[in-house]
């Protein structure tokens, strides 16, 4: 049976995995229905549009800036929202940023014009901005590099499920209280499920603890335990100063690897419904429904990805090949004009790849960066992918606009991911596979 030091004796093996168990159950829990509340409150915009844009006489145009002005928001606050979550604390920043957030979805209801439109949504990015780096920061100070991809998985696994589940709650909403009171199943969209993020919000200030330290439920050997092993860890040679987040290369390709992320969760997220009412599906209750299939391919890809790349202790290959999947089917997407049964068979595999990839990418900054450089190297490689997530946004829908067809849009998105295979590779394997 194994063993582990914990500074004043030893904790078996046994021990050990009800420790992680403990920790995971309490933390990655709580995260996990942040991140699901935060994503739904991010991307029903893609079903609000069936409704939204003949309402208010909104373009594709109008749509694909007013989603993308979320991400120039979140952008430009990323880094500065990270480095005083570092400073205030997780429980406090966090559960900010969880409140205001909801509170500026649920105020899309109001919008009338463009421009009140461009305005929530860049606000609603200022808002979020800091909870994804902010969370994979926090776990840095609870987990080892060996246990980081599994853990990422079980936090980010947050993402497809809100998708999954909400997708048709999102659909049914829309088709029930449309009219209600005298609002559109659009406006009660964002106000009911505003809610969710406001209530985590609260809870995320009642049970997070900031540190090891704080977390009343863990003995003291416990936390001494989880401090003797991020000990070891601490003593390599890794980045710690603020500006290599900035100039470190290796943060950079991490930011463009996790765009490559960001491009096929999009394509799914912010555009398939759109291309299901293509195909002949008008009803958003049953484009709800058909949502769920390419979001549970993501639910199982997340989890099997992440377990796989710490078993194996392997991660660029854990990368390249589920990039590889999702590329091919955005191609096949583009190329053909499919049924909606094939088209939900290829978006469930760019869906899957795209998110089987997203928690081994982030599971490597830890290799190579520690203190404020992780705080702002992660922070800073979510905003590179970010400025990405605008611009793509923006892209299809002029596409759209402009020649009536979204296979462009859809084959950039292949040639991007194909290109983040190629910087997956060229990490060294002996820095990022551990």
């Amino acid at each position: 049976m194994s063993t582990v030091q914990s500074g004043v004796g030893v904790v078996s093996g046994d021990a050990h995995r009800e420790l992680y168990r403990k920790v995971t159950v309490r933390v990655i829990t709580l995260f996990c229905l942040c991140y699901f509340a935060a994503y739904l409150d991010r991307v029903n915009i893609g079903l609000a549009k069936l409704q939204m844009l003949d309402a208010l006489k909104f373009g594709d145009a109008v749509y694909g800036l007013g989603a993308g002005l979320f991400f120039v928001g979140y952008v430009l606050f990323e880094v500065p929202s990270n480095l005083i979550l570092q400073r205030v604390g997780a429980k406090f920043w966090i559960a900010r940023i969880m409140i205001t957030w909801g509170l500026l979805s649920g105020a899309t209801m109001f919008v009338h014009t463009p421009m009140q439109f461009y305005i929530v949504r860049f606000l609603l990015g200022v808002a979020e901005a800091g909870f994804l780096p902010g969370v994979l920061l926090y776990l840095t100070q609870w987990y080892p590099d060996a246990r980081r991809a599994r853990i990422v998985a079980l936090f980010m696994v947050g993402l497809p499920m809100s998708s999954m589940i909400g997708s048709p709650i999102s659909g049914w909403i829309m088709r029930a209280f449309d009219g209600a009171h005298g609002l559109g199943g659009w406006q009660w969209l964002f106000l009911l499920e505003a809610l969710p993020s406001v209530l985590l919000g609260f809870a995320v200030l009642r049970w997070l603890p900031n540190t090891i330290e704080s977390a009343k439920w863990l003995t003291d050997d416990e936390k001494k335990t989880l401090r003797a092993e991020l000990r070891d860890e601490a003593s390599e040679h890794k980045s710690h100063k603020l500006i290599e987040a900035f100039t470190n290369r290796k943060v950079w390709s991490l930011g463009l690897i996790d765009l490559c992320v960001l491009l096929g969760l999009y394509a799914v997220s912010f555009w398939l419904p759109t291309i299901l009412k293509d195909t002949g599906v008008t009803d958003s209750y049953h484009i709800g429904w058909l949502m769920v299939i390419p979001n549970a391919a993501a639910v199982v890809g997340t989890l099997l990805c992440g377990a796989s790349s710490d078993r194996a202790r392997e991660r660029r290959w854990h990368i390249v090949v589920p990039f590889a999947v999702a590329a091919a089917a955005l191609v096949i997407a583009g190329a053909t004009t499919p049924s909606t049964a094939m088209t939900v068979l290829l978006f469930s595999l760019v869906n899957a790849g795209a998110a089987a990839a997203m928690p081994v990418v982030w599971a490597i900054p830890s290799t190579f960066l520690r203190g404020t450089a992780a705080a702002g190297g992660i922070a800073f490689a979510c905003s590179i992918a970010n400025v990405g997530g605008f611009g793509s946004t923006y892209l299809i829908g002029y596409l759209r606009d402009t020649f009536h067809t979204q296979s462009a849009g859809l084959y950039a998105f292949a040639a991007f991911i194909l290109f983040g295979c190629a910087l997956a590779l060229a990490f060294p394997k002996s820095l990022v596979n551990r």
